[in-house]
């Protein structure tokens, strides 16, 4: 069945706040993004069922900037709300964007506010006029008062191309080594492509020290999670879930993995040996018994 590849985006005006409060405001960018999709979802105006999804956090964009956004993927569908049946959705269309985008400007903005009136987030630098309440409530309003980025790409194939897109995103470093282009004087050259330019190809110098701030401000605090399953494919329900879906579906269950065999070495070279057939103590012995002898040769 084909996924969907759904991308929520915090506007920029948080960067600094996000980057000072990691752990809460990723936290909550998660927790906002999936409650918009299964909450849109659920809706008999949209699709009217409950569906599952997988969210992976990105903190940067190609230019190496503080860019926070989620990537989520969504099957084309969902379980009826009472379990009877599977909803497919068009194989071209998902969720209304415009009504993603305003409902998770909501649920953000409203969050983040219980947050800072309940004194739970830092500030520091030229953040603290935040907490003067006036400054306060004018950079709230300033948030809600833009349109907040929610794109949705073009659907993925089958499983398979969700899988090589997972393989690609879900553990990549900021930078790839590919992508570095020199090192000369303390500064460091890397290409990036530019969006704004129809993903345009550009080179980028910076100090070494700024590359190194850069690349340093990826790094999550310490046990934060960056993939996370929402609805469906929630920990607690997903067993029972996925045996639904496949039965509505008529899908067979994937084969289980293969038991992995330990890994012998060669006691010479320590190179791997590549196990052909296993034979017990009898076995050896009754070969032993049973072979003929060695021919011998006569040396005169």
């Amino acid at each position: 069945m084909p996924y969907f590849h759904i991308v929520f985006t915090l506007p920029h005006e948080l960067s600094a706040l996000v980057l000072q409060n990691k752990r809460l405001l990723y936290d909550l960018l998660f927790r906002t993004s999936a409650a918009t999709l299964l909450e849109d979802a659920r809706d008999p105006k949209h699709l009217g069922a409950d569906i599952g999804l997988l969210s992976v956090l990105h903190t940067w964009g190609q230019n190496l900037e503080h860019h926070p956004h989620v990537h989520c993927v969504v099957p084309d569908g969902g379980l009826a709300h009472d379990g009877s049946r599977w909803v497919a959705a068009s194989s071209r269309f998902f969720l209304p964007v415009r009504v993603l985008s305003r409902v998770f400007r909501g649920k953000f903005t409203a969050e983040l506010k219980q947050l800072l009136l309940q004194g739970k987030l830092q500030f520091h630098g030229s953040l603290k006029e935040l907490a003067a309440p006036e400054r306060l409530q004018r950079f709230l309003r300033q948030l809600f008062s833009k349109g907040w980025v929610v794109y949705t790409k073009s659907p993925f194939g089958a499983a398979e191309h969700v899988l090589n897109y997972l393989a690609r995103c879900t553990h990549r470093v900021a930078i790839s080594n590919h992508r570095l282009v020199s090192f000369k004087d303390d500064r460091v050259s890397f290409l990036w492509k530019d969006y704004a330019t129809g993903s345009r190809q550009k080179i980028m110098t910076v100090s070494a020290d700024e590359f190194l701030r850069l690349f340093l401000i990826r790094v999550l605090p310490k046990g934060l999670v960056r993939i996370r399953h929402f609805g469906l494919f929630a920990n607690r329900k997903r067993s029972a879930s996925l045996l639904r879906s496949r039965l509505l579906l008529n899908a067979a269950a994937p084969s289980p993995p293969p038991v992995p065999t330990a890994q012998m070495k060669c006691p010479l070279c320590s190179g791997p040996m590549l196990v052909v057939e296993r034979i017990t103590s009898f076995q050896l012995r009754d070969i032993s018994t049973t072979s003929p002898p060695k021919p011998s040769f006569d040396s005169s």
